[in-house]
C-alpha cells in the first residue's frame, strides 16, 4: 500500500511592505511521503512572497509536469510557476516555455555546485527568477513546521520574518538570475 501524504494546516498573515500587500490565508498543505518539512516550509515561504489571490499549491513531487507553486490568470494561462529544490536544466527550460514568469527557489547545501553546472544553460531565460535560501535559515525554517501552524510573515526591502508563536525566523533571499527576489 502506498503511504499518503500528511496534511498540515496553516493560518498565513502576510504583511509585505515591498508590495503593499496585506492577506491572510488558509492554507491546506499536503506533505508527500517523501518530502521534508525544510521543502515544506520553503513552499511555504515562496506562497508568503508571491501571495495572491490566485496563488496555489501545484502537485509538485506527485507529478513532475506540475509546479511546487502555480498562480493561473482567468483563461487558465500560467502567470507564474514555482519549482522549490534544485531543479534541472531541461526541467527549467520546459517550465519557462509554459509560463509567463517561472520562479526557481534554491535551497540546500549543494546549491552553490547546482547553480555552477546550471546557470551557463539558463542564461538564455529571460522569464526566470532564481533565489537562493542560505542552508541555515531554511533548516530554522523547517523547526517551524507543525500540523497546525499559525504564521506571520513580514517582508520588507527583501528581507523576510516568518514568526510563529514560539520563534521568529529571519530570512535572507538571495537572488542568483532574474530581476525579483
Amino acid at each position: 500500500m502506498a503511504l499518503r501524504a500528511t496534511v498540515f494546516k496553516a493560518q498565513l498573515a502576510v504583511g509585505d511592505l515591498d508590495r503593499d500587500r496585506h492577506a491572510t490565508h488558509q492554507l491546506t498543505i499536503a506533505r508527500h511521503p517523501s518530502e521534508t518539512d525544510e521543502r515544506m516550509m520553503i513552499r511555504v515561504l515562496m506562497f508568503a512572497l508571491r501571495s495572491s489571490d490566485r496563488l496555489a499549491f501545484g502537485r509538485g513531487l506527485s507529478d513532475v509536469d506540475e509546479p511546487d507553486l502555480i498562480d493561473r490568470d482567468l483563461t487558465g494561462s500560467i502567470d507564474l510557476w514555482i519549482e522549490v529544490g534544485l531543479p534541472d536544466e531541461r526541467a527549467i527550460l520546459k517550465a519557462c516555455g509554459r509560463a509567463t514568469r517561472v520562479v526557481v527557489m534554491a535551497y540546500g547545501h549543494s546549491v552553490d555546485l547546482w547553480w555552477k553546472g546550471i546557470a551557463p544553460g539558463l542564461a538564455r531565460a529571460r522569464n526566470l527568477d532564481v533565489i537562493r535560501v542560505p542552508s541555515e535559515e531554511s533548516r530554522a525554517l523547517a523547526a517551524l513546521a507543525e500540523r497546525s501552524m499559525d504564521l506571520q510573515v513580514t517582508i520588507q526591502d527583501g528581507l523576510v520574518w516568518f514568526s510563529s508563536p514560539k520563534t521568529t525566523v529571519e530570512v535572507h533571499p538571495e537572488l542568483l538570475m532574474g530581476g525579483d527576489c
